[in-house]
C-alpha cells in the first residue's frame, strides 16, 4: 500500500463567532480561499496536480453551502481541473477530510490531495442547518435525543466529575494557549487573515483569556440546566441512563469550546509526488479510525476510536508521545484521560478549544496541524489526535514523523 504523507498545513487564526469578531466580515469562500492560496503558495505547488480538495464543514448552508471546497478552489485561482468535495462528520469534519485525502492516496486514487475545513459561525448560525435528528419527532423520540450540552454534564455526572474539576482543566487550557501563543508556537502554521484590499484583519486566535482563573469562572451559571428542566431534556437522558438519579449541571461557556470562524487546510500526498515537487514529507499517516457509540451521551467515542486505532497500527498508549483531543467540553478530555490513562502532561500542551474556540468543520485539520508542529518542536516521533462528533461518533488518526 502507498503510504499517505503530510507534508504541510496551514490555518486562520480563530475569530470570535459573533457579529462583533474579527472575522465577521470575511465570507466562509474568502476564508477558504485565503488558506488554499497559502498551502499553494509556500510549497509552490502547480494546482494542476492536486486532485482533490477535501474541506469539511458543519453547516453547509447560504454562503457555506452547496460545495464550497470546490468555489473555494475555484476562487483561490486553482486550476479548473481542481475538483473539490465538502464533507460532514460534525466535530470531525476536518479531520476526517485529511483521512479521506489520506485514504485516496494510500489506495492509489491520488497522488495529491488538500484536506481541511471551513465554518464561520458569525455569518452562519450552528443548527442552521437542522437535520433529522434533532427536527423529526420520532426519530428524536427512538434514540433519546438531547441537546450536546445536556451530553456533556451527563457525561460528567457518569464519571463523577466535579464542577472544580471542568473548571480547573479549562484554567489550565486558557494558560497553556496563552503560553503557546507567548512562545511563538503556532508562528508555522497560523496564517493572518486579509480583507478584500488585503490588509490583515486578524493575526491572533481572539478569545485567549490567559489571565483566567478558577474565581472569574466560579461567576457563571451553568448554561444547560434550565434547558435540561424545562426542555425535558433531564429526563430523557434519565430515561436512557436510569442507573444515575440525576445531571449534574456543571458546563458553561467558560468550561466549553468557544463558537469562532476559522478554516484549514492540510497538503497530502504520495512519497512519488513529494519527490517530483522536491517537498519534504513531514509525517506519514499511521492509522486512521471513524466509529459509533451511544448517541444520548454521544461525547465518550474518542477513547473507543483510540483503542481502534491503536489495535490497527499494532500500539498501544504508552507508545504514544502527544495526544490532541478536541476540547468539546472539559469532561470530554477528562473522561478521556481517566479512561486510557493518559496524563495531562501528554495531551493537549498548547491548550485547545476551550481557549482557542472550535470552528466546528475546520476544526480537525487545525488541530493535527497543533499535533505536528508540537512534535517537530519537541523531537518526538508518534501522534494521536481525535474528536467527538454529534449523534454519537468519533475519528482518531495517528500520525508518525519521518
Amino acid at each position: 500500500m502507498t503510504e499517505a504523507y503530510l507534508y504541510d498545513h496551514v490555518r486562520t487564526p480563530r475569530g470570535k463567532g459573533k457579529p462583533d469578531g474579527a472575522l465577521h466580515e470575511i465570507t466562509p469562500v474568502q476564508l477558504a480561499s485565503q488558506v488554499l492560496q497559502e498551502i499553494r503558495d509556500r510549497n509552490g505547488l502547480d494546482t494542476r496536480l492536486v486532485e482533490d480538495v477535501i474541506l469539511g464543514c458543519v453547516v453547509p448552508v447560504g454562503e457555506q453551502g452547496a460545495n464550497i471546497a470546490r468555489i473555494a478552489a475555484l476562487n483561490a485561482d486553482f486550476a479548473q481541473t481542481v475538483p473539490g468535495v465538502q464533507i460532514n462528520r460534525y466535530c470531525g469534519s476536518g479531520l476526517e477530510a485529511v483521512n479521506f485525502a489520506a485514504a485516496k492516496v494510500r489506495g492509489g486514487l491520488a497522488d495529491l490531495v488538500i484536506g481541511g475545513g471551513v465554518e464561520s459561525m458569525s455569518r452562519i448560525p450552528m443548527g442552521a442547518d437542522g437535520g433529522a435528528w434533532a427536527m423529526d419527532p420520532q426519530v428524536a423520540n427512538k434514540t433519546y435525543f438531547v441537546m450536546q450540552g445536556i451530553s456533556a454534564d451527563l457525561l460528567a455526572t457518569k464519571h463523577g466529575l466535579t464542577r472544580e474539576d471542568c473548571d480547573a482543566y479549562a484554567v489550565e487550557s486558557q494558560r497553556r494557549a496563552a503560553r503557546a501563543w507567548a512562545e511563538g508556537r503556532f508562528a508555522k502554521s497560523v496564517v493572518p487573515v486579509r480583507d478584500i484590499i488585503g490588509l490583515p484583519v486578524l493575526e491572533r486566535d481572539e478569545t485567549v483569556r490567559g489571565d483566567t482563573t478558577m474565581e472569574t469562572l466560579a461567576g457563571l451559571k451553568p448554561a444547560f440546566a434550565e434547558m435540561g428542566a424545562k426542555a425535558g431534556f433531564d429526563s430523557i437522558a434519565l430515561q436512557r441512563y436510569p442507573q444515575l438519579e440525576r445531571i449534574e449541571h456543571m458546563h458553561h461557556a467558560g468550561n466549553s469550546s468557544g463558537i469562532v470562524d476559522g478554516a484549514s487546510a492540510v497538503l497530502v500526498g504520495s512519497g512519488a509526488i513529494g519527490e517530483q515537487l522536491g517537498l519534504a514529507p513531514r509525517a506519514r499517516i499511521r492509522a486512521a479510525v471513524t466509529i459509533g457509540s451511544e448517541p444520548t451521551i454521544m461525547l465518550d467515542g474518542p477513547a473507543a476510536a483510540t483503542r481502534l486505532a491503536l489495535r490497527k497500527a499494532g500500539m498501544a498508549v504508552g507508545d504514544i508521545d502527544l495526544f490532541e483531543l478536541n476540547e468539546a467540553f472539559s469532561s470530554v478530555v477528562l473522561a478521556f484521560m481517566a479512561e486510557l490513562a493518559v496524563p495531562h502532561e501528554r495531551i493537549n500542551v498548547n491548550g485547545g478549544a476551550i481557549a482557542m474556540g472550535h470552528p466546528l468543520g475546520a476544526t480537525g485539520g487545525m488541530i493535527i496541524g497543533t499535533l505536528l508542529d508540537e512534535m517537530e518542536r519537541r523531537n518526538l516521533a508518534t501522534g494521536l489526535v481525535s474528536l467527538c462528533e454529534a449523534a454519537g461518533m468519533a475519528s482518531a488518526t495517528i500520525i508518525e514523523r519521518v
